[in-house]
């Protein structure tokens, strides 16, 4: 199993918090796993991958390690010409949200992608998906893609009022439905063109109407940090170690935004204002030219599988749980298993589940893997599941290319 890392950042010059787990604190990390476990969290990156490539004076020929994310940025980085990107990410659901980029990409038209990326809605996406790009992805990508092509198929919707950080854009949208004089007043803050107007029409217009006792309490619920894939130990240090607490930050951060940046070019904000992105206010893999690139083979640079050589050996050893119906010869744990060890490793941050040793079996055909229970320390009689998983990457057939996988070591005695 990976080290864990922790999920509150450590700001320099500050001493790190000292950790006590209240049962509060229990209870909204349970919230925060039922709702990251069960969906697609981020629609797009809220990160600006302009700060990144300056920030870590990326150029050509670079590998870089990448959080997926909802691949906005792993594209972006592509467009620097690396060697690799490896987008890697906890949440399986974002990968297929790559996957669903990459395949668009590589057998899309430069329109219809940007209809369904960049507008959030294609009117024909259904008859795509099925005909051009269901069959390139991976089988995980593939079933959860086929139970949700109405989210770029609503003439009247977008794709970026799905998933949880779409959620928090709904009802964004319908507070601002009740409220016509602020909804009004967004809008004409989103057509200034110079940052003396932006600054005038935020001051007078719009943050007299924002900030109001409803919206700091909202944004000052956890439930509201989890939609927006924001776990409680980030929200707890961020209240701590600001004097308004979470809502107090948030506000400080908008503010920034709108009278320091000019908004004309924030793409970030403008797109859960309006659902979508327009041709001249977007990421930059949405912008014909850079896809034209994307297309012409940058976008085959972005592979996690690709650190290994054809015929090479990928090992993993995890906990895990399996599945209510395994595949066929896998192990079938029962319901007390199932249900056991995943609150007890939910406390320390661990979040058993079956879908990984799925994953792996799906990308690495060629495997051998066993599955065992081991012994707990300090609980003897207490065994939990865990995996060896070893696997060989597909190579043309050629001399020398049918060497056996080495064997799975016995379990210690």
């Amino acid at each position: 199993m990976l080290p864990r890392l922790s999920s509150s950042p450590i700001l320099l010059g500050e001493t790190p918090l000292k950790r006590v787990h209240t049962r509060r604190d229990r209870f909204d990390q349970i919230i925060f796993d039922a709702l990251y476990s069960r969906s697609l969290v981020y629609n797009s990156c809220w990160e600006d991958p302009a700060v990144d490539r300056t920030a870590l004076n990326l150029r050509p020929g670079d590998t870089l390690l990448v959080i997926t994310s909802a691949g906005c940025n792993v594209l972006d980085y592509a467009l620097t010409s690396p060697c690799l990107v490896h987008a890697v990410d906890a949440n399986p659901r974002q990968t297929a949200l790559l996957e669903l980029k990459l395949t668009g990409i590589r057998l899309l038209e430069f329109d219809d992608f940007f209809a369904v990326f960049g507008s959030g809605s294609h009117k024909r996406f259904r008859a795509l998906y099925t005909r051009v790009l269901r069959d390139q992805l991976s089988l995980f990508a593939r079933a959860y893609w086929d139970k949700r092509t109405d989210w770029f198929a609503d003439p009247r919707g977008s794709f970026y009022f799905y998933g949880l950080s779409g959620a928090a854009a709904r009802l964004f949208h319908a507070y601002m439905k009740v409220r016509p004089r602020f909804a009004a007043s967004v809008a004409e803050l989103l057509e200034a063109r110079s940052l003396e107007d932006q600054r005038l029409l935020y001051d007078t217009r719009v943050s007299p109407l924002m900030w109001k006792p409803e919206v700091n309490w909202t944004l000052s619920r956890q439930i509201t940090m989890s939609m927006l894939g924001v776990p409680h130990p980030q929200r707890k240090q961020v209240q701590q170690q600001h004097v308004q607490g979470v809502a107090g930050f948030v506000r400080e951060s908008v503010e920034y935004v709108f009278r320091q940046l000019p908004v004309w070019t924030n793409y970030f904000r403008t797109l859960y204002a309006r659902g979508r992105y327009t041709e001249t206010c977007c990421p930059e893999y949405l912008k014909a030219d850079n896809f034209q690139a994307l297309k012409a083979g940058l976008v085959d640079r972005i592979n996690a599988l690709a650190m290994l050589k054809p015929n090479g050996q990928l090992g993993a050893v995890d906990f895990y749980v399996s599945a209510a119906r395994p595949q066929a010869g896998g192990v079938r744990h029962g319901l007390f298993t199932r249900l056991l060890w995943p609150l007890g490793f939910a406390h320390d941050g661990v979040r058993l589940t079956p879908d990984h040793l799925q994953r792996l079996r799906q990308l690495v055909p060629e495997h051998r893997c066993i599955e065992r229970r081991g012994a707990v320390p300090y609980l003897p009689d207490l065994r939990v599941p865990y995996y060896i998983f070893v696997g060989r990457i597909a190579a043309p057939a050629a001399p020398g290319n049918g060497a056996e996988l080495p064997p799975i070591p016995p379990p210690p005695t």
